[in-house]
């Protein structure tokens, strides 16, 4: 017997099927049939929902992205000083639940080349507002001389997204530290405040072993 599901449901089942799909097989490698299969819809469905693969690659990533920018949305919305909401921020960037952890692992993967590249443009795009905004508030209380926030912020959040990111650098184990070091030192600079401010408080929650 045919079911039928309301839009946003059926919507979301597309996408997570084909999160599951594209982190098994990979994106290249997984096709619109695969898809239709695992859920049990036809073609016409789903070109209902999506145009194309590629669609529904940017509904996966859009999802992934968006829960982390909630996050960070709920950590920017405390009241805190702006140094202190800036590093609670960095601390929500981290993706907690396994099911996106497995994802981004999977992006690393050469096959899934064209999702790890949208998921960082994506994440930096939407980041960097947030941040922008910290920053703004920290220069109008004196605690940040920052001259260019936006593109700041855009600066750090690329290099740090993509030379931490071992799916594109393979930096060596005992490197990894120092480039931490040089990316926290680099946005002290960026943001005007004194060398080490930020250093300190984020090794203590970020660790690399040697």
């Amino acid at each position: 017997m045919r079911i039928v599901k309301e839009h946003d449901e059926r919507k979301n089942e597309i996408i997570a099927t084909a999160a599951t799909l594209f982190a098994q097989k990979g994106y290249d490698q997984c096709s619109v049939n695969d898809i239709l299969h695992a859920i049990g819809i036809a073609k016409g469905t789903f070109y209902h929902y999506f145009r194309s693969k590629e669609d529904v690659l940017d509904a996966v990533v859009s999802q992934t992205t968006n829960r982390i920018v909630a996050r960070i949305q709920e950590t920017a919305g405390k009241d805190l000083m702006p140094e202190d909401k800036l590093f609670q921020v960095f601390l929500a960037m981290r993706a907690d639940r396994k099911e996106d952890q497995a994802l981004l692992q999977e992006m690393h993967k050469t096959e899934n080349a064209l999702m790890h590249q949208k998921n960082l443009v994506a994440c930096v795009t939407e980041l960097t507002p947030v941040l922008t905004r910290i920053v703004e508030d920290g220069i109008q209380a004196g605690v940040f001389r920052c001259a260019y926030p936006e593109q700041s912020i855009q600066i750090f959040l690329s290099a740090a997204f993509t030379l931490l990111d071992d799916g594109i650098f393979h930096i060596e184990p005992e490197k990894t530290g120092q480039l931490f070091d040089a990316l926290v030192s680099m946005l002290e600079k960026m943001l005007g405040v004194e060398d080490g401010q930020f250093l300190e408080r984020t090794r203590k929650y970020w660790k690399f072993d040697p």
